[in-house]
């Protein structure tokens, strides 16, 4: 196989799969170890893909330059998102106050929390009835609603939460990227999470999968900020990230 072909034949696989390892290639194309590192450092060298301790993934994509409604989003990846949530709501602990932002993984969260001695503060309007109709205690920040996020945003929302401290919060993001960051493409909304952000002493992002190596056009926060909550990743670059949770299920979706 000529070496542009290879080139061709190695972007193809990576596209497809997202991430392979050097002996995936090599096993694929019949070729040596040391071929397909020298293949690899050319190709990211030039922007084709990123290459990454043990083989390669995919470049960051921009393909989220607007939010989706609520409605379309609550369809996708649900065994993930409740399997998240779950998770998530088992770190709320007696007497925490908890800021839960707007998003469509947190609003499944609710549906698993069972502390009713927090109390909560949310941006959300669905995320405020459900923690109410549990019986728990919850304030919801005034402001501008956002009818496609279900979410209280603007400068009002922003001057609310600089009177808060939350020990614990939790929060959705559109995008994860290693360079980038949580990225989202709503620079109000953006400016409502990186405030409420800064307000938790321990924070925590929830994410599946498919937010991984996507890039929305305002960023939020660095990708160290907080803890993400997530499923088993097959991205290796983010392998070497302490800060990430990889929640682990068997086959009928359980933790």
């Amino acid at each position: 196989m000529l070496t542009e072909e290879r080139y061709a034949a190695i972007l193809k696989m990576v596209g497809e799969k997202k991430a392979v390892t050097v002996a995936e290639l090599t096993e694929a194309f019949n070729s040596s170890e040391s071929t397909i590192r020298r293949d690899l450092t050319v190709l990211h060298n030039i922007g084709k893909l990123n290459k990454v301790h043990g083989g390669a993934t995919t470049m960051d994509v921009c393909y989220n330059t607007k939010d989706d409604a609520v409605s379309e989003r609550q369809n996708r990846n649900p065994t993930e998102k409740h399997l998240i949530g779950k998770y998530a709501a088992s770190l709320i602990q007696d007497n925490d106050f908890v800021y839960i932002d707007a998003g469509t993984t947190t609003e499944i969260m609710i549906d698993y929390i069972a502390e009713q001695n927090a109390v909560y503060v949310t941006n959300g309007t669905m995320h405020a009835k459900k923690l109410a109709q549990k019986g728990c205690k919850v304030f919801i920040l005034g402001g501008e609603l956002k009818m496609a996020t279900d979410s209280v945003v603007g400068n009002e929302a922003i001057e609310s939460l600089k009177k808060y401290n939350f020990t614990k919060g939790f929060f959705g993001t559109n995008a994860v990227s290693i360079k980038i960051g949580y990225s989202t493409p709503d620079v109000s909304e953006a400016l409502v999470k990186a405030e409420a952000l800064s307000k938790c002493s321990a924070r925590f992002v929830l994410a599946d999968s498919s937010k991984f190596n996507s890039v929305c056009p305002i960023t939020f926060a660095k990708l160290d900020t907080a803890a993400i909550i997530t499923t088993k990743l097959k991205d290796l670059q983010y392998k070497n990230y302490t800060n990430i949770m990889e929640i682990e299920y068997d086959l009928h979706g359980n933790l």
